[in-house]
């Protein structure tokens, strides 16, 4: 047999097995697989991995965070890997601890900064320290801080993505319950309760309830409130505001806070107690702090990431935080977006 016909009968051989046929099918059917491939190949290569996340964190940059150090800890054990960050808020301690490490600890060691767009948002300036970046987001974003930018813009949360992560290599990953529960509730947390999600996320989250994660306590400590919440609540469906074009908007100062006696996370989840007014389109919540003002905004048809960007801010095309820091930014900011509800209704006629 010449060399030639060695090669060409080898070759057949490779193709037709079973295992490069599955190789095939996956890098054919997912075309982020060699940036997921790259990945692996990293977190393999160092010894010491440490997790950071987005500062006042949600429960997306809390879930990916906690659930990608629980996965990566039940598969590498040999390996020292940390989550830091250090405000989790009340909602979401049940989920677990973050570590407090030493400077010296980031000598070496792989950095993977999950659910942030920006250098700015990082919880921790220590990441910089690290030998080098991972960056894997679902957030609208121009920045590239890593190494390896993993982004995902249309994808409903950062949990859903380490999911596909380890979906694609469940055959030598295993998923214990802890990380399932982290994941599931990001992906809950940040959809919206499943209502911005494609048929893939429900699929990729429905193999988190095959890990048999209690979702009863899950929901728990989501959904029961302190007295407090519903007076603050009451406060602004008694108080909230209509723009000519129909923006609804509620401006919650310090002083009414400490009237309610409401906590900021408590007053900043109030922006979906708006979220339901016929004709608004656009709602937004602005909450004061000792030196600004913190402002969501959310929407329903309309992009509304751009107004975000303007102040300081950004997120998604329509859930986008943003900062001001006057009331003359604030009626800026409000103007903006009434001026983009009214021409979105003079274009689209048919829904109103």
């Amino acid at each position: 047999m010449g060399i030639k016909d060695f090669f060409r009968k080898t070759e057949k051989k490779v193709i037709e097995s079973k295992t490069f046929q599955d190789f095939a099918s996956v890098v054919m059917d997912d075309p982020s697989y060699k940036d997921k491939a790259q990945i692996l190949s990293k977190i393999e290569s160092y010894d010491t991995i440490i997790i950071h996340r987005h500062r006042r964190p949600d429960g997306d940059a809390i879930g990916s965070s906690l659930g990608l150090r629980s996965l990566l800890r039940t598969n590498y054990p040999e390996k020292k890997i940390y989550a830091v960050g250090g405000d989790i808020p009340p909602y979401l301690q049940f989920l677990g601890k973050e570590d407090e490490i030493a400077d010296d600890v980031y000598q070496n060691a792989l950095i993977i900064v999950v659910d942030t767009a920006n250098r700015e948002r990082i919880a921790d300036d220590r990441y910089a320290n690290g030998k080098e970046i991972i960056k894997i987001d679902h957030h609208i974003s121009d920045e590239n801080f890593g190494s390896i930018n993993y982004v995902q813009e249309e994808v409903g949360a950062t949990c859903l993505i380490l999911i596909d992560f380890y979906k694609t290599f469940s055959s030598q990953l295993t998923l214990s319950k802890d990380a399932a529960l982290c994941f599931y509730l990001g992906t809950v947390t940040d959809t919206g309760r499943f209502k911005w999600i494609d048929a893939e996320g429900l699929r990729l989250a429905s193999l988190m309830l095959e890990k048999g994660i209690d979702t009863e306590q899950m929901f728990t400590f989501l959904q029961v409130k302190r007295p407090e919440s519903f007076k603050i609540m009451g406060y602004v469906y008694n108080h909230f505001q209509i723009t000519s074009s129909g923006v609804a908007y509620i401006y919650i100062t310090k002083k009414i806070r400490k009237k309610y006696k409401a906590t900021l996370e408590e007053c900043a989840n109030m922006v979906g107690s708006l979220d339901s007014i016929e004709g608004s389109l656009i709602w937004i919540l602005f909450l004061e702090y000792d030196t600004e003002i913190r402002v969501r905004i959310r929407s329903r048809y309309i992009t509304i990431d751009d107004i975000g960007s303007h102040y300081h801010g950004g997120g998604h095309a329509k859930a986008a935080g943003a900062t001001v820091y006057s009331k003359k930014e604030m009626k800026q900011l409000l103007s903006e977006a009434d001026q983009k509800l009214q021409t979105f209704k003079m274009e689209h006629k048919e829904l109103f």
